[in-house]
């Protein structure tokens, strides 16, 4: 991993067309500006380990059920 430092108004450039910039920093809050293609898919991480989390939930949810449904088609 890269750590970097930036002020305010400084900029990052990823390849040739990903560019960071910080916005602005204030009470421990940083935000930032990315520039870069639309086929650049850009996701808060909190998101997708939500997705993820979902997914997993979703999946314990159906195997129950497919072994509930299993076990009655056994009980007959």
């Amino acid at each position: 991993m890269l750590v970097l430092s930036r002020k305010t108004d400084e900029s990052i450039v990823i390849g040739d067309d990903i560019t960071i910039k910080i916005i602005s920093i204030e009470k421990g809050v940083v935000k930032l500006g990315i520039d870069a293609p639309k086929s650049v898919s850009i996701v808060r991480n909190e998101l997708l380990e939500d997705v993820k989390d979902a997914n997993i939930a979703s999946s314990k949810d159906t195997e129950l059920n497919d072994l509930t449904m299993l076990s009655a088609i056994i009980k007959k």
